[in-house]
């Protein structure tokens, strides 16, 4: 979800986790646990859907592996999604009975778009999970939205399954990155959060620039292929980065900065380029802007 986590104590956050079953595989809960563990702690825990419904079998061991209280609903008419109903009137009276910092909707279903702006108006972060499918309104109303296929150990493995056909034909892996660097909504968020925290030198510590991104969209570097969003600003190959000896601290510019200075504060700095191995340091030949 989010490669920097809420500053404070975060086991201290208690956080509502609703699942719509019918639009989430059951073999990503405990990864969905995982990640929610960097923000607190799932307190409630719910998963919606008709159990009685053949489609729904696999949930059965893995809610009571995890202690997640499954909500009956039945489909009273057809076409109709009354499952959908239930969370939300759920998610509404937790709102207003329950001390909740943040809540986590799991779903595919881009009719929860407008409970996320209900919840995040009245000051709660909304976390959340689903398939490459869900449609952009629920994903950019979310704090942050992760998909399920970065999730886990299932990510590296389906990263892993092209690879092979990749790794012989250096075409494709050199391709990836162009489509990176031509998102246009990634790159404006990241340049618009290196603007945004830039001094007058130009650079930006790319830690704050990476929250200011996250405060403009929900991004997480895991969804673009990057572990982090060091490595995330890397791949787009549109920004210079270093790393200062003296204080550890790791910077980011704009490559079209031509009046940014040569390092941050003119102090002495490398390349992250030089500490980060892959085809992403690789990438960095050209760092001039």
């Amino acid at each position: 979800m989010s490669s920097n986590p809420p500053i404070g104590p975060a086991r201290d956050r208690r956080i509502a986790l609703l699942i719509d079953a019918d639009n989430v595989s059951h073999a990503k809960i405990a990864a969905m646990l995982a990640e929610l563990s960097k923000y607190g702690v799932a307190n409630i825990r719910r998963a919606y859907g008709d159990w009685a419904s053949s489609g729904l079998k696999g949930w059965t061991a893995r809610l009571h592996e995890h202690a997640i209280r499954p909500v009956q609903q039945f489909s009273y008419s057809k076409g109709k999604n009354a499952t959908d109903m239930a969370l939300v009137i759920d998610a509404m009276e937790l709102l207003y009975t329950q001390k909740l910092d943040a809540f986590c909707i799991a779903s595919s279903d881009a009719d929860f778009t407008p409970l996320v702006m209900a919840l995040r108006a009245n000051g709660h972060d909304v976390y959340g999970f689903g398939e490459r499918k869900t449609p952009d309104p629920f994903v950019n109303a979310c704090t942050t939205f992760l998909y399920l296929d970065s999730l886990g150990e299932e990510a590296p493995a389906t990263a892993a399954a092209p690879a092979p056909a990749k790794t012989a034909a250096p075409k494709p892996e050199a391709a990836a990155k162009p489509p990176l660097a031509q998102d246009a909504k990634l790159v404006a968020v990241l340049r618009g959060a290196v603007e945004a925290t830039a001094g007058d030198d130009g650079w930006a510590n790319l830690s704050a620039a990476g929250s200011a991104a996250k405060r403009q969209a929900p991004i997480d570097p895991r969804n673009y292929g990057a572990r982090n969003f060091p490595k995330l600003f890397e791949a787009t190959d549109l920004f210079e980065i270093v790393r200062l000896e003296g204080n550890g601290q790791t910077y980011v510019a704009d490559k079209r900065n031509r009046d940014r200075a040569p390092l941050p504060g003119g102090a002495r700095g490398e390349s992250l380029s030089d500490r980060l191995p892959g085809p992403i340091a690789a990438g960095r030949g050209a760092g001039g802007g």
